[in-house]
């Protein structure tokens, strides 16, 4: 969702974060919990494989002990988290305040009424401010930047909501879902077909990390950004896993195991709005699309949807795991948040990755 980052230079992959970076690969890093505790959470990129699938082992640990044991576990009591929020947001808003009060904790929402960052207060002071109150930040913002800023001159890890970049948590919620329908993640093929945005940015991120092949389609002047593609490609060839790019939506859902999009005018492009609309055409998700896809194909929208981007026939078929999906934010955020605040260690069966 949100913010195609078209023709956008080598100005956002110094990308690299400032604030303690680590750009993983494949190989295996140190595992558990105690690899995790502390770490800021602004991009997929910053993970290797088995640090993922730890995010992604925590949530399915909380979502069987909470919602289907009924456990009270007060894992966050005590903590208290800042919820800053430039954009409107159902899912992510939702899933992060329930989410930290189930776990015992305390959630803060700050809209643009409350807290600007840069505006009123400098960036540097609002991070100083909020570390001395909180335990860890949370922040839906426009400018990819504030977030590094906020981590850079913070002392408690920050979590990235949302960025024009990059959308991390969204992503852990899809793989979480795919895992729970198809039991592996490894050897399936995403199919993107859309806008190149924040959230396929977040996918070219990880999804070789975890053994998953990626074929994208875009229109023409609507690809993923440049360096992120480079980094992409990297990975793709590290990991042995397959990047495909085109401009035919049919010719990326080929084969493909899972069918993804996502909005087409975001938040901030409405004055685009007529040109995307015209750019897209075609691009709709239809079971005709579904015809060129593998005979298991499932379907994902991480919402808000409208009806341009895929039908109903889809979208409210036993194909579509929206609504999952949607859900399963709540998890792994959760999961998110236990793993960098807490040693926690989930006492369930490591599910197979």
């Amino acid at each position: 969702m949100i913010f195609a980052l078209r023709n956008l230079s080598g100005r956002w992959l110094s990308l690299g974060i400032k604030c303690s970076v680590r750009s993983f690969g494949c190989g295996q890093a140190a595992l558990g919990a105690a690899a995790l505790k502390g770490r800021h959470l602004l991009s997929l990129k910053d993970f290797s494989g088995e640090e993922i699938k730890q995010f992604l082992w925590t949530a399915a640990d909380l979502k069987m002990r909470i919602k289907q044991k009924g456990e009270i576990l007060p894992l966050l009591q005590g903590k208290s988290i800042a919820m800053i929020f430039e954009k409107r947001s159902t899912r992510t808003r939702i899933s992060t305040e329930t989410g930290f009060a189930v776990l015992g904790g305390h959630p803060c929402f700050l809209t643009t009424q409350d807290i600007h960052l840069g505006v009123n207060e400098s960036r540097k002071d609002t991070a100083r401010v909020l570390s001395g109150m909180t335990d860890v930040i949370l922040a839906r913002v426009y400018k990819h930047s504030d977030l590094e800023q906020l981590a850079e001159d913070g002392t408690i890890p920050v979590i990235n909501g949302l960025s024009e970049l990059y959308h991390p948590i969204q992503i852990l919620a899809d793989y979480l879902t795919l895992q729970e329908h198809f039991g592996t993640l490894n050897g399936l093929t995403l199919s993107w077909i859309g806008d190149g945005n924040n959230v396929l940015h977040s996918f070219m991120m990880s999804a070789p990390k975890l053994g998953m092949h990626l074929n994208v389609a875009t229109p023409k002047g609507f690809e993923p950004d440049a360096d992120v593609t480079k980094v992409a490609k990297s990975l793709a060839g590290e990991c042995g896993t397959k990047l495909f790019f085109t401009n035919d939506p049919m010719e990326a859902a080929s084969g493909a195991n899972v069918l993804v999009t996502d909005t087409w005018v975001s938040m901030g492009q409405e004055e685009e709005k007529a040109e995307r609309l015209k750019a897209f055409h075609g691009y709709q998700i239809t079971m005709k699309t579904g015809k060129s896809a593998a005979p298991n194909w499932t379907f994902l929208h991480c919402l808000p949807r409208k009806a341009e981007e895929v039908d109903d026939e889809v979208f409210y078929s036993p194909r579509s795991l929206v609504f999952q999906e949607a859900e399963n934010r709540k998890w792994t955020i959760m999961g998110a948040m236990v793993n960098i605040l807490t040693d926690y260690s989930p006492l369930s069966n490591k599910p197979k990755f």
